[in-house]
């Protein structure tokens, strides 16, 4: 079977990468700054750069938003219970696709056509030939429609859940996508604030 353009691509950055992989291998499992970053998958951000990590150093936990979903604290529970990590970030970003659609219109998109959709001045619009799916429906798609709103509430149902200790801060950022900046969301200092 041939490979892709982009498969061939990324295998061969891979091949560049390894071949001078040094003493990384030797790197210890649990995160040598003692922190994870629950952030946005959005291809702008580069949490190592933001965030002047290296290999080894933090935790870094994407899904569409940066949402505090049920995987997401399942994994920020796994950093510190197992892997020793101290605090945790939330960090979403400013002109995120989030704030482009709700749970409804993702559903209709899916419900028409499984392939792409576009955005235009008229909002989303599905140029796929179907069948779709009426499965998006069975799913919670964590849209927002406020970032700050957004981090605000991420940050407090994790210093809210059972299985996240008190002694754990919580920081909650907007990053923004045109200056690079972290700006810290008003409140959510004291939302994830230590015991």
């Amino acid at each position: 079977m041939s490979k892709t353009t982009i498969q061939q691509e990324v295998l061969g950055a891979n091949d560049n990468y390894s071949s001078d992989f040094g003493d990384k291998g030797k790197l210890p499992m649990p995160p040598g700054r003692r922190f994870a970053v629950l952030t946005c998958m959005d291809a702008r951000l580069d949490p190592a750069k933001f965030a002047g990590l290296s290999e080894g150093d933090a935790h870094v936990i994407r899904n569409a938003g940066g949402r505090a979903s049920d995987d997401a604290i399942r994994s920020l529970v796994i950093s510190y219970k197992l892997l020793g990590t101290k605090e945790f970030f939330v960090i979403h970003h400013r002109d995120c696709g989030m704030l482009t659609f709700n749970n409804s219109i993702i559903t209709d998109l899916l419900s028409k056509s499984l392939e792409s959709a576009v955005i235009d001045e008229n909002g989303w619009r599905d140029v796929g030939q179907g069948p779709g799916s009426t499965e998006g429906a069975k799913i919670d798609w964590l849209a927002f429609s406020d970032e700050d709103k957004a981090v605000l509430d991420d940050v407090k149902a994790i210093r809210n859940h059972p299985l996240v200790p008190k002694t754990i801060p919580i920081h909650g950022y907007i990053y923004d996508v045109r200056t690079g900046k972290l700006i810290e969301v008003p409140g959510a200092a004291e939302a994830g604030a230590a015991a």
